[in-house]
């Protein structure tokens, strides 16, 4: 326990609270169980360090741990909270909390028999906190970490501090607020640079090796993550590298179940499941079309890598410039909590009313002239007019 709480003390000690996420400010710390999941290098164990640095520092009342800690391979979680809580501990953070065996059961153990502890807990993308044995839906308060955002990108690269703007306020006044920013920095010089390296706040510490460490992400949430899903076929591993290299370099892409399996050697039925978690491990985007819902066994109507990364990492000498548009438009609004589905006419349809076309500069209405409420995203350009908004400003949502 002492060896823990010293462990504890020195990773905190080397935490920087330079740049705080927006999310920090968002959860409610007051509750008693409060569930952080994303992906693999959005910045979970920074959240979780700073909030313990700030509030506690390196006080007894609070303690990070993270379960892959060998500590964990003959000791219990729940002997671990008892103790803690004896010695005056109030609150426990935990990190990558999946890879600790039956660890819902003794949260909601630990939830339920000590009403003086809370927990912050942190997990792969890919839990489903609804699925457990345990039930934590009821008792957990869940947020999702994202990656960064462009906005957020400009404040970890200090070119500037901006507010975020919902959605509506953007389409209504895209033209102001575009002008105001344009007079304190250049969007688009920064977007490309975005584009490339700046959705894992990692980049910070060292571009010239940023994608291959995008590339070890991708590794350990196929090698690591994906074994903590019931019935997953490790063996499988390969073939899902495969897979996401034929996804990577044809995407934006449509699906063909039967073609996949053939190349993969994965059989059809588990495509489409595996589809489904590397949408849920946030390595893809998926989209269905109007009024479908999105299942564990319906194939997707159109793929997308999740961020713009993943493609200079995994098909650097593949990238398409209309692939990165659309993914960035799709990753951005959907991080940013709106709803988007595949359109009859257009690219995306938005919150189930707003149609949306993505395009360069030159793009023109003729596939949307005839459709209410649609607008263009149009890259290359700093400011817009009418239903003519950039691209970039999307990446103002969050």
């Amino acid at each position: 326990m002492e060896h823990l709480q010293i462990k504890s003390n020195v990773i905190i000690g080397q935490q920087s609270l330079s740049i705080v996420r927006p999310l920090s400010k968002s959860i409610d710390w007051n509750d008693r169980l409060i569930a952080i999941l994303g992906a693999r290098g959005t910045g979970k164990t920074t959240l979780l360090l700073q909030r313990l640095k700030s509030e506690y520092g390196t006080s007894n009342e609070a303690i990070y741990i993270t379960m892959d800690d060998i500590y964990f391979a003959n000791h219990l979680l729940s002997d671990l909270a008892e103790k803690f809580r004896q010695q005056g501990g109030k609150i426990l953070f935990i990190d990558e909390v999946h890879k600790y065996p039956n660890w819902a059961k003794e949260i909601k153990n630990i939830y339920d028999f000590y009403k003086d502890l809370k927990i912050v807990f942190t997990g792969s993308s890919i839990i489903d906190i609804n699925r457990q044995d345990a039930d934590l839906s009821r008792r957990a308060i869940q947020y999702e970490m994202c990656g960064l955002s462009y906005r957020e990108f400009l404040q970890f690269t200090e070119i500037g501090k901006f507010d975020v703007f919902k959605l509506e306020d953007l389409l209504k006044h895209h033209v102001e607020i575009a002008n105001e920013l344009v007079l304190k920095f250049r969007p688009i010089q920064y977007f490309n640079d975005y584009l490339k390296h700046g959705y894992y706040p990692f980049f910070i510490e060292n571009i010239a090796t940023y994608s291959i460490r995008v590339e070890r992400v991708v590794r350990l949430i196929i090698e690591d993550d994906l074994q903590f899903i019931a019935g997953f076929n490790p063996h499988h591993s390969r073939k899902i590298y495969q897979l996401m290299s034929i996804l990577a370099t044809n995407v934006p892409f449509k699906p063909n179940i039967t073609s996949l399996s053939q190349k993969t050697g994965i059989h059809r039925n588990m495509i489409v499941e595996y589809l489904y978690y590397l949408n849920n491990a946030r390595l893809i985007n998926t989209l269905s079309a109007d009024g479908r819902s999105i299942s564990i066994l319906q194939k997707p109507d159109k793929i997308f890598l999740e961020n713009t990364n993943l493609h200079y990492a995994l098909a650097p000498d593949n990238v398409d410039i209309g692939s990165l548009r659309e993914s960035f438009f799709m990753n951005q609004l959907s991080n940013a909590k709106h709803h988007l589905s595949l359109p009859k006419t257009g690219d995306f349809f938005v919150d189930d009313r707003i149609t949306f076309e993505i395009g360069g500069k030159n793009k023109t209405n003729k596939q949307i002239k005839n459709v209410s409420d649609a607008f263009i995203a149009m890259d290359q350009l700093e400011t817009g007019i009418n239903h003519k908004i950039p691209l970039w400003l999307f990446g103002f949502l969050y």
